[in-house]
């Protein structure tokens, strides 16, 4: 756009608008945008700069304002310091708005979770949504939360933003009805799982075998000879990986010493209704194990509780160890032993996950690959009075 010429009249808007010069004819040469601005902070009336100013104060075209602000394309270093000095000057923010009508992207991610995720006492999932929103202030992302029921109705229980098609791509966190994961592939929309495995998707998840066998090769190390597993939701794949790692554990001390073990295991959510039934059993056997691995934190407070009130002593006559490092887990009586997960960092790296997806999409014209990939995160013993 061509300067134009102003005549101003007074010294406030010579001084302000035109840099205090000193004019003979109260005159200057501005560029129209540029004074537009200027004039509109002077009056504190300041209007949110548009990408057309940024590239008239940078003498460029709106295009090439756009390759910089989304770091596409080539762009030579001069040209990209100008237009960076330009939008610092304006003091210009790319609207998401903007970003998508550069980029045919919303910058939207959704997060998906089961209603009963969000309504249990223990904020296991909770933590993993934050580990995403923090990551996704790094990537220029915009999160949003959407619970479904399980079972799930395809249609009446799609979640808004899949119905819209509103979002990149969705994270889907700890298991979920298969039908809404189809729901959500077959609409082509690039999926991470958290905490959870299904047909081959990408996902981030727990190292649960190794996690598991640590814990019940420290019990053995402690002398510890009689060993329950208690269990619940075996067909999730994280309890499967966790059984099957506490069978290895026990599998590999028994080629060098006697051990006995017991697998107890019941239907349903592994939470403390689940814990009370499964503290029945164990407190039934005879003769009674000296250390118990229990699937998660829930059902070890569950342990905890039915042992004081049956007097027993722990650690002394059972060793307890739970999984999750939940919040309560450094509370309970006595405070628990328990292998630690880094929530926020599953959430977190399942962001970064979903973004190099949509990288990928973006680069191979929009074709979404659906190969699989897992990655896992270590989980870590966390040693307490219990154990």
């Amino acid at each position: 756009m061509r300067p134009f010429k102003i005549f101003l009249k007074t010294d406030l808007f010579r001084s302000k608008v035109c840099g205090g010069l000193d004019f003979t004819y109260d005159e200057c040469n501005i560029n129209i945008e540029t004074f537009r601005y200027q004039f509109d902070t002077m009056l504190g009336t300041q209007r949110k700069v548009t990408i057309k100013e940024v590239a008239a104060e940078a003498n460029v075209a709106v295009s090439t304002v756009s390759l910089v602000i989304n770091q596409k394309g080539y762009v030579s270093e001069a040209t990209r310091t100008r237009v960076e000095a330009a939008t610092e000057k304006l003091s210009f923010v790319p609207s998401n708005a903007a970003r998508q009508l550069i980029s045919r992207k919303t910058g939207n991610i959704g997060f998906v979770t089961r209603s009963d995720h969000f309504v249990r006492n223990e904020p296991f999932y909770t933590q993993i949504f934050l580990g995403t929103e923090f990551e996704a202030r790094n990537q220029n992302h915009y999160i949003l939360l959407s619970t479904i029921p399980s079972p799930y109705s395809p249609g009446t229980d799609t979640p808004r933003f899949l119905r819209e098609r509103n979002v990149d791509g969705i994270l889907i966190a700890g298991r979920v009805d298969p039908l809404f994961i189809t729901e959500t592939t077959d609409a082509g929309i690039p999926v991470v799982l958290v905490d959870f495995e299904y047909s081959g998707l990408p996902a981030v998840i727990i190292d649960n075998q190794t996690g598991t066998r640590e814990a019940v090769d420290y019990l053995i190390a402690k002398g510890r000879v009689h060993i329950a597993f208690l269990g619940a939701e075996m067909d999730h794949p994280s309890m499967e990986a966790r059984l099957e790692g506490f069978r290895l554990a026990i599998s590999k001390a028994a080629e060098i010493r006697d051990i006995e073990s017991e697998i107890l295991v019941v239907d349903g959510e592994p939470d403390h209704v689940a814990g009370q039934k499964l503290s029945m059993q164990l407190f039934s056997l005879d003769p009674f194990p000296t250390a118990v691995f229990c699937v998660n934190d829930a059902i070890a407070f569950s342990v905890l509780e039915m042992a004081a009130e049956r007097g027993i002593v722990i650690p002394d006559e059972l060793a307890v160890i739970g999984f999750d490092d939940v919040p309560r887990s450094s509370r309970s009586v006595p405070p628990l032993t328990t292998i630690r997960v880094y929530k926020e960092q599953l959430g977190e790296l399942a962001l970064r996950y979903l973004s190099e997806l949509l990288q990928d999409n973006t680069e191979n014209s929009g074709s979404f690959d659906r190969g699989s990939h897992s990655i896992q995160i270590p989980a870590e013993l966390i040693l307490r009075e219990s154990a």
